[in-house]
């Protein structure tokens, strides 16, 4: 693949603005388009081209990437670059979307006659930002070649889930599940020691070094503990995952009790006022 290879990073949050500019540091020219301008003026550079509206974004780019909020979000995006696409150009979709979504989009896609890679990412803005996201992608084995590239400039490892498309974003649902989980146990647990009149530290503690430890129980335990709630992935989102997860639970009959509790903790966070807090803020809540 040439590093002259045209492509457009749609959407520039957390996860989207690092991709973009991971993009550009491998010699990728890379369009950028965001639903708030200045969100993509502000990673503006050389091989890093902002654009005024989709079409312009998509238009001559053999690669396109969402990296947007939700599946309503995608659709409507892509769908203001209709008639602008390059001939035979491939859509990596990097969003959490979820799997009803995710077919709607393959379906979308095909319309456009556009070639679809199902892409969820696992990973925060720390690894994207550091190109260390992990790729959960699934496609067309014909064009794996052509895209690895682009996921090698932003990730660390590929998975290759299936040629069905959607298979990803179901597991990325069940990924964000454990996630959560953890998520919301290390909150309760911290605050029940504080309730218990134990200092919450010493779970901190007991656990480090333990079969029990690890590097996520150490990130959030200590935003958790210094009340530093600084977003690499909110609780907003977080929200709208978990609301994915249920739904998902729920139509293949799956009783994910852990599920529709965390669902309900994270609500609790968001109408307290902590929605754009990172989702350790389950801790508040």
């Amino acid at each position: 693949m040439s590093n002259q290879t045209v492509i457009a990073v749609l959407g520039t949050g957390f996860i989207g603005a690092p991709v973009a500019r991971n993009l550009s540091a491998k010699g990728f020219k890379v369009k950028v388009w965001n639903r708030t301008p200045a969100k993509a003026q502000a990673i503006a550079g050389q091989n890093l081209q902002v654009c005024t509206s989709v079409a312009e974004a998509v238009s001559q780019a053999s690669h396109i990437v969402t990296v947007l909020k939700d599946g309503d979000g995608v659709a409507s995006v892509m769908a203001a670059g209709s008639g602008h696409f390059a001939p035979d150009a491939i859509w990596l979709q990097l969003s959490t979307v979820g799997m009803v979504a995710a077919e709607q989009l393959a379906g979308l896609a095909a319309r456009q006659q556009l070639v679809y890679y199902d892409a969820p990412v696992q990973g925060t803005r720390q690894p994207a930002e550091l190109a260390q996201l992990v790729i959960l992608a699934s496609g067309p084995l014909a064009q794996r070649a052509a895209v690895q590239p682009l996921f090698d400039a932003i990730g660390k490892r590929t998975l290759w889930v299936s040629e069905h498309a959607g298979q990803s974003s179901r597991l990325k649902l069940a990924l964000n599940h454990w996630a959560f989980a953890l998520t919301h146990g290390l909150a309760e647990s911290l605050a029940l020691a504080k309730g218990l009149g134990v200092d919450p530290a010493q779970v901190m503690d007991v656990v480090s070094g333990g079969p029990m430890d690890c590097a996520y129980f150490q990130l959030k335990g200590a935003a958790m503990l210094s009340n530093n709630y600084m977003p690499s992935f909110s609780v907003d989102n977080a929200v709208k995952d978990s609301r994915l997860i249920a739904e998902a639970a729920r139509q293949t009959g799956i009783k994910a009790d852990v599920a529709i509790a965390g669902l309900q903790r994270f609500e609790r966070a968001l109408a307290q006022g902590h929605g754009d807090k990172d989702m350790a803020a389950s801790h508040l809540a």
